[in-house]
C-alpha cells in the first residue's frame, strides 16, 4: 500500500506528522508547566530559614558529588541527591533539596535527539544501498528475459 504513494504524498505527510508532533510538544510543555505543584524539599538542620520564608536562588540546582552522598557531610543530598544553594530573606545562604538539574535533562534529551537522527540517517543509507542494488537485479532479470526470447 505504501509503495504506491507518490513521494510528494509521502513528503506532505510525513511533514504533516511532524508539524503535528512538535505542536502537541510545544501544547503538552506548556500545559504541565501550569498544573505542576511546588514540593517542599528540605533545608539544612541548623538553618533559621523557613520554607515560607522568601528567598533568592544563587546556585541552581545540581548533583550532589559521590563523596556528598555516601559521607552525608550535606544532608539534604540524602533526598533527592540533588541540590541548591538559596539566600533567605534574613541573609543566610543554605543549602537545600531539589528535584533534579533541568541542563542534565535537557543534555540527555539531545543526545537521545542527535543518537535518533544518525540513526535514521543510517537507516537511510542503508536503504538507498538496498534500492539500487534490487533495481540493478530487477534490470539484469529484465535483460535476460529480453535475451532468452529474442
Amino acid at each position: 500500500m505504501i509503495e504506491s504513494c507518490p513521494k510528494r504524498r509521502m513528503f506532505i505527510g510525513i511533514t504533516s506528522l511532524g508539524i503535528l508532533t512538535i505542536l502537541v510538544l510545544i501544547i503538552e510543555s506548556n500545559w504541565t508547566e501550569s498544573n505542576l505543584k511546588k514540593r517542599e524539599f528540605p533545608i539544612e538542620q541548623n538553618s533559621t530559614c523557613r520554607d515560607k520564608e522568601k528567598h533568592v536562588v544563587i546556585k541552581e540546582c545540581e548533583p550532589c558529588t559521590a563523596y556528598e552522598i555516601t559521607s552525608k557531610s550535606i544532608g539534604v543530598c540524602i533526598e533527592t541527591h540533588f541540590k541548591e544553594v538559596i539566600k533567605c530573606a534574613s541573609g543566610e545562604m543554605v543549602t537545600r533539596s531539589c528535584d533534579r538539574a533541568v541542563y542534565l535533562d535537557e543534555k540527555r534529551f539531545w543526545k537521545f535527539e542527535c543518537s535518533m537522527f544518525m540513526g535514521s540517517l543510517v537507516s537511510l543509507v542503508f536503504v538507498i544501498a538496498r534500492k539500487k542494488v534490487l533495481n540493478k537485479r530487477l534490470l539484469q532479470r529484465v535483460q535476460r528475459q529480453l535475451a532468452n526470447s529474442v
